[in-house]
């Protein structure tokens, strides 16, 4: 993870809900999903979470909704800005900060009932000494039998079918019809590809195009679950999209 993530989410920031249908209806259907995952994994709100990849805030504000305690972090400034802003307007509260997911331990104060890494973040870890930075300081905010619970795309599959896009979106809103897909390039046989990030808005009948560029890691779910055993996790359990109704896998585990 570099600087350029930073200034990937940076750009996006303002036009991040557009990746979504209805992202306001996401926010409250993936508080909803997560808000069951934690009351079969350890219990009922109130309880505390830190969501330390928190983006625009879309699982942030949909646990605040449901009556959790969050923390929401990133590494992106514009981001967390729009989280809180965002979270305003959905009339809940929030805490917020900047932080760096492989320095937890001294970016956040305190521990938590329960820490969420959603929405494949953790993939732009690309080194296996990244992976384990971050892996140590989520387990130090996540509280003695604690969860973390994170969402990621399918690499085990992806990394056998290399796909080279995402289908095209339309959105219509009160601004204008907007267009946004992904064009993937693979780095060869490696585990690494960059991601070409579209958007296409229509204004007055004339379209604009916005181009950001990122990298992911090609995270297989067992590298992950060794990474987080290593730093002390236990009883990982994956869900697939067909079990959860997430639109990506989901692990759950437990700070041992």
């Amino acid at each position: 993870m570099s600087n350029s993530v930073a200034d990937f989410y940076d750009q996006l920031a303002d036009d991040y809900h557009l990746i979504f249908g209805d992202w306001q209806q996401s926010v409250r259907r993936q508080g909803a999903l997560l808000d069951g995952i934690i009351r079969r994994e350890i219990g009922a709100p109130p309880l505390s979470v830190l969501d330390c990849t928190c983006g625009i805030g879309t699982q942030a504000i949909g646990l605040a909704l449901h009556g959790y305690t969050v923390h929401a972090t990133d590494l992106s400034a514009a981001a967390v800005k729009r989280a809180a802003r965002e979270a305003d307007g959905f009339g809940v509260s929030i805490r917020t900060g900047v932080a760096d997911v492989r320095k937890l331990e001294t970016q956040v104060e305190g521990t938590f009932d329960v820490v969420i890494s959603m929405d494949n973040s953790l993939p732009h870890l690309l080194t296996d000494d990244d992976l384990a930075q971050a892996a140590r300081g989520i387990a130090t905010k996540t509280r003695p039998d604690g969860r973390l619970i994170v969402g990621m795309r399918d690499y085990d599959q992806a990394l056998v079918d290399k796909p080279r896009s995402t289908p095209p979106q339309l959105v219509e809103d009160a601004n204008g019809k907007h267009v946004t897909f992904q064009v993937w390039e693979w780095q060869g046989d490696e585990p690494f590809y960059t991601v070409n990030h579209f958007i296409l808005k229509e204004r007055d009948g004339q379209w604009q195009t916005a181009h950001r560029t990122t990298v992911y890691r090609a995270l297989r779910r067992a590298e992950l679950d060794a990474a987080l055993t290593e730093a002390g996790f236990r009883d990982l359990q994956w869900w697939m999209p067909a079990e959860s109704g997430a639109y990506q896998p989901i692990l759950a585990a437990r700070r041992g």
